[in-house]
């Protein structure tokens, strides 16, 4: 790859965000209704290859229950306020109500309260009662403390998400996760990420996860950029993890692993163009806290806009846009790419001439100038 000069003493690579590639038509067209959303992780399948994000704003175990009935995947943040609290409603409430200036103290207060291993263990039966995958998700540092009770609550999909997480860690002060042997001992499908470069997503992949989640920086309530001057664009992120994932089957003998864009994937297009560059799935979160089940009221926010020294995030407004079933299957309410996520995606396969997702990561793109 070309490198650019930033100055004499340094110099970088270009890499593209979703909003500097486009999709390309090509010579065939098919009906939206013959193409196919559906893939599959280890032995769950899904009618649609979005997964929401684990996030408060807008995942509740009655959500992540009604996604799962339309096909999608709904991740619960196994460290949020629904394992704080047995009914934190009045801590949405707080939340959503605070003024910029507060919100900061407010969901820092209301994060204090301890992760409760019973809880854990009854919302995930909760999704199992109802049929629908369970999954969840931990951060690095809290995966060993809770892993057991995690995997003992019979998690389907198990989720190590964080900022960055690495299969080096190096501590002085504790042991690291030994993700390699973690995910070897453990019985369920692990992904693991983020990662934003070949490199790092290569050694995900040998640590055994069933899936690599890319991204970095780029979420809607993040300002990663901002407080640590650390970002890495998408569109190129997802196509770096998309080669590693190729020389990887060579390495291992065929194993795949799932590639899934995380964050900046607020409008459809971002979901097309993201499949395009080579993702499996789509970690959703903004888009999927418009709806009216969401539990933010209208806001969404990260672990990052609470953390307790410093804060690389913040509480957003997003609004009140519609229903889940209609933001993902319409009819559209505008055209501003907020609704009919999956109708989007199946007109952009069918305008390219595509049956199925793997087909569509081949169509051609271009960087806009």
């Amino acid at each position: 790859m070309s490198e650019i000069e930033i100055g004499r003493n340094k110099r970088g690579r270009r890499s593209y965000s979703l909003d500097d590639v486009a999709v390309v038509p090509s010579r065939r067209t098919r009906d939206p209704e013959d193409v196919s959303t559906s893939w599959q992780v280890d032995a769950y399948h899904f009618d649609i290859p979005i997964f929401a994000a684990p996030m408060d704003s807008l995942m509740s175990p009655d959500t992540a229950i009604e996604l799962g009935r339309l096909g999608g995947l709904g991740v619960l943040d196994l460290e949020g306020l629904w394992t704080r609290y047995e009914d934190p409603t009045s801590q949405f409430e707080r939340i959503a109500q605070a003024s910029d200036d507060e919100v900061v103290s407010v969901m820092r207060t209301a994060y204090e309260e301890p992760v409760k291993s019973e809880l854990i263990r009854d919302r995930l039966q909760q999704l199992r009662d109802a049929g629908v995958t369970a999954a969840g998700s931990l951060s690095p540092q809290r995966t060993q403390e809770h892993w057991k009770t995690v995997v003992d609550a019979g998690v389907d999909l198990f989720f190590i998400r964080g900022t960055t997480v690495s299969a080096e860690h190096v501590s002085t002060s504790r042991e690291p996760l030994n993700l390699k042997r973690f995910i070897y001992e453990l019985d369920v499908p692990v992904i693991v990420g983020g990662c934003a470069t070949y490199t790092a997503a290569l050694h995900l992949m040998r640590t055994g996860a069933a899936g690599v989640l890319v991204g970095f920086g780029g979420g809607a309530s993040q300002t990663t950029e901002e407080t640590l001057g650390i970002s890495v664009p998408l569109a190129g992120a997802v196509a770096d993890v998309a080669a590693a994932r190729r020389d990887y089957m060579d390495e291992s003998g065929g194993r795949y692993v799932h590639v899934i864009a995380d964050g900046g994937l607020g409008r459809s297009g971002d979901l097309v163009k993201a499949i395009a560059c080579g993702a499996d799935g789509l970690m959703v979160g903004a888009a999927l806290a418009r709806a009216e089940e969401a539990p933010g009221h209208g806001h969404h926010w990260g672990s990052e806009a609470h953390h307790p020294t410093l804060t690389r995030g913040h509480r957003v407004s997003v609004g009140t846009v519609a229903p889940l079933e209609q933001i993902l299957f319409g009819p559209s309410i505008s055209a501003d790419g907020n609704t009919n996520l999956v109708g989007a995606l199946r007109h952009a396969m069918a305008t390219t001439g595509y049956l199925d997702l793997k087909e569509f990561q081949r169509v051609d793109v271009v960087a806009k100038p």
